[in-house]
């Protein structure tokens, strides 16, 4: 099964997105042959490819930065196509860029707009077939939960919300539960019952999603095993399916025996080197930014430019965390309190500066320094803390490695002003902590340039 990041993704997914590139270059390079024949292309091989490939790569990358290939939910065909087809457009301006600086890739007008033609039909009837198959859950492998409590439903819930989750579940094991029933799932009383489906190989994996651990059928589960039957903890199920550890769900041991949550020294040092390299190259590039952003924010509103504030960092360490100042300058005066969804406290430009994470540029400095790292759990005030301690398990181990100033948990789990909030943000900490290398950064430093582009997740 193909795991990225320790992460499941179904091969339907990796081929729906692997196979669309391919069909985009092999229609690029068929009109390129309709057009200037076969000896032309053979002779020309490498450049017609590279342009071929160059077309390729800004249309897929533009599919990834406007969600195109986000289809946990299935929107209606008809969007869907309006907005591949306004992403078609926004990927002819980028290459209208590339080609005015780089001449040699030039396409012909006539060639490019044919190619431009038979791409959007090759991509709309491949989506259309994509679409019919994420809406019948075909490709899918089928599973069985062990469970039918709380823990169980939220498994359900998980794969029910991702349509494209590559998993079907065939039946439950436990009491018949209404709130199953509705759902149209199919409940056993007995974990015998599964033999059959094992047998037969339409169940090929069993997750245990119990409440109580110590009602686990071990000795039935190993008939099952030895059947071939790959058997999951709920857990770990639920981790690599949607990217985050359940925190509530699991105990100690579990943190103790599992994989990962190990950082090498070797991978520490190219962690700080990619940390100072991406801090210094990200200051220069904003620092016309910077300058206006400052600017504005001293005649906006009385106050200083910069909002220095406490907050806790690596191994538990206070440090003071920089930020443009989005609020007026009396914010605080009755005591730190959560930010909130249209906070009358915050300025207009502050408003504007938080949506496009402006506000976080400030920050760089902090990594410079060594007190952040650019990815990491974000750091959150003492006061703060000191109170979600007392309310979250195993909230104070998310301070082993250095805050960051973007992260997992910013990328996937909107702004939060709440106990909720902050025990959702510490599962995805957690699942960053645990499988942490530097694909993994950059992967959440891609995704972060998207937030800011299309303004997620802030407050």
């Amino acid at each position: 099964m193909p795991h990225i990041f320790k992460k499941y993704y179904p091969w339907r997914n990796l081929l729906f997105v692997f196979g669309e590139g391919v069909l985009i270059f092999i229609i690029i390079n068929s009109v390129f042959v309709s057009w200037v024949g076969f000896s032309e292309l053979k002779s020309f091989f490498f450049i017609y490819f590279f342009r071929a490939f160059i077309v390729t790569a800004v249309y897929q990358i533009c599919f990834y930065y406007f969600d195109l290939y986000d289809l946990k939910i299935i929107p209606s065909l008809s969007d869907h196509m309006l907005k591949v087809l306004q992403t078609f457009g926004f990927g002819c301006i980028v290459l209208a860029f590339i080609y005015y600086s780089f001449p040699f890739l030039i396409i012909s007008n006539k060639i490019f707009w044919c190619g431009f033609f038979a791409v959007g039909m090759a991509v709309f009837f491949w989506r259309f077939t994509y679409f019919k198959i994420l809406e019948r859950r075909m490709f899918v492998q089928p599973i069985a939960v062990i469970g039918t409590g709380s823990y169980a439903m939220e498994i359900v819930d998980a794969i029910e919300r991702k349509k494209d989750s590559g998993f079907k579940i065939i039946a439950l094991v436990g009491n018949k539960q209404q709130s199953f029933s509705e759902k149209g799932l199919h409940v056993v009383e007995n974990i015998a019952d599964l033999r059959e489906h094992c047998v037969q190989r339409s169940i090929g994996k069993i997750v245990v999603a119990l409440e109580e651990k110590r009602g686990i059928p071990l000795y039935e589960l190993i008939q099952y095993k030895f059947l071939g039957v790959e058997i999951v903890d709920g857990a770990r199920f639920y981790e690599e399916l949607v990217g985050k550890i359940p925190v509530k769900r699991i105990n100690p041991s579990w943190l103790i025996f599992s994989d990962g949550f190990h950082v090498s020294r070797i991978k520490k040092l190219l962690k700080r080197m990619l940390d100072i390299v991406a801090a210094l190259s990200g200051f220069l590039a904003f620092l016309p930014i910077f300058l206006i952003s400052a600017l504005i924010v001293k005649l906006e509103s009385a106050g200083g430019v910069f909002y220095l504030q406490n907050r806790v960092g690596e191994n538990g360490k206070i440090f003071k965390i920089i930020k443009f100042r989005s609020m007026k300058a009396d914010a605080e005066k009755n005591g730190p309190v959560w930010a909130s969804e249209d906070d009358c406290r915050v300025t207009k430009f502050g408003r504007f500066i938080r949506k496009t994470r402006i506000d976080e540029i400030p920050q760089l400095l902090n990594v410079l320094k060594g007190d952040m790292s650019l990815v990491g759990p974000r750091p959150e005030r003492p006061e703060f803390v000191e109170s979600l301690a007392n309310d979250i398990p195993f909230y104070n181990n998310r301070h082993v490695i250095k805050p960051g100033i973007t992260g997992w948990a910013q990328i996937y789990y909107p702004y939060g002003a709440s106990v909720e909030d902050a025990l959702h943000k510490l599962e995805y900490d957690f699942y960053y902590i645990k499988n942490l290398s530097i694909a993994i950064d950059i992967l959440v430093i891609l995704q972060t340039i998207k937030v800011m582009l299309f303004r997620k997740g802030s407050r």
